[in-house]
């Protein structure tokens, strides 16, 4: 089986809307090469039908994840501009795949990434504002029954996105030790802080940055970048309403309907 024959199976999923068995057993659990080869495809195919790349979703960044999964590092997946939800609306169960919510500390890049060898103190000069956000993750794979290149080739699993509107610039909060609390229909189901996030957003955000200089497609100056949950990921139904506060940033809201 082919990079291609794969991306399609993945492509036939989506609009389908009829999950898949793992592709694990044909990517292998270490050819993360091939993982992405795929992810790529599948990005073009998106791109030719004219959607638009906004950022980057980093995945596994909580070290007990990585540790269940048997890896060492994150992964990440491609935004595109049809993937936002607009903060305090809805979305669709209909447009959903076996959907999640998680809520991260998402960053909007002020200048490019382009050099090799990146530290976090280009990362931080790099960041213009920092927002809060919910990542609506979904999978193409049949009860989330996922490894390492499963959710690679799935884009990171990635779905949609809210992001709130309160801008905040780095000075302006602590991201390591700010407290999230994510809300469903008002009772709390998710906490955590920015320390659940490879030790500091920044250091996700620095792994992307250094990881795409190496494949020779640098983060940007506007792009949006997701960083990782801070607290575990919940499942959401239809008639759910999901609200995530950040100490120090504000908050970001999203409604699931039928």
């Amino acid at each position: 089986m082919n990079a291609n024959e794969l991306a399609l199976r993945l492509r036939n999923a989506v609009s389908d809307k009829k999950v898949i068995p793992p592709l694990r057993d044909e990517i292998g659990l270490d050819n993360i090469a091939l993982a992405y080869e795929i992810q790529n495809i599948n990005t073009n195919h998106r791109l030719d039908h004219g959607a638009r790349i906004v950022g980057k979703k980093i995945g596994l960044t909580s070290f007990s994840v990585q540790k269940q999964l048997g890896i060492d590092q994150p992964d990440f997946g491609i935004l595109f501009n049809d993937m936002e939800v607009l903060n305090g609306t809805s979305i669709s169960m209909g447009a959903l795949m076996q959907p999640k919510a998680e809520a991260e500390i998402a960053f909007v890049l002020g200048e490019d990434l382009d050099e090799k060898n990146l530290t976090s103190i280009d990362v931080i000069n790099a960041i213009d504002y920092a927002l809060p956000s919910i990542e609506i993750v979904g999978s193409r794979i049949e009860n989330w029954n996922i490894k390492i290149t499963d959710t690679i080739a799935d884009n990171a699993s990635a779905s949609h996105f809210v992001v709130g509107h309160t801008p905040k610039t780095l000075d302006e909060f602590d991201m390591v030790n700010c407290k999230m609390k994510m809300y469903t229909n008002g009772e709390l189901s998710s906490e955590g802080t920015g320390a659940a996030c490879l030790a500091s957003p920044i250091n996700a955000v620095l792994w992307l940055a250094n990881k795409m200089v190496e494949l020779g497609d640098p983060l940007q100056a506007g792009e949006l970048i997701l960083s990782g949950a801070l607290g575990p990921m919940v499942q959401v139904k239809a008639g759910d309403h999901i609200m995530a506060e950040f100490e120090g940033i504000g908050s970001v809201s999203v409604s699931f309907i039928e």
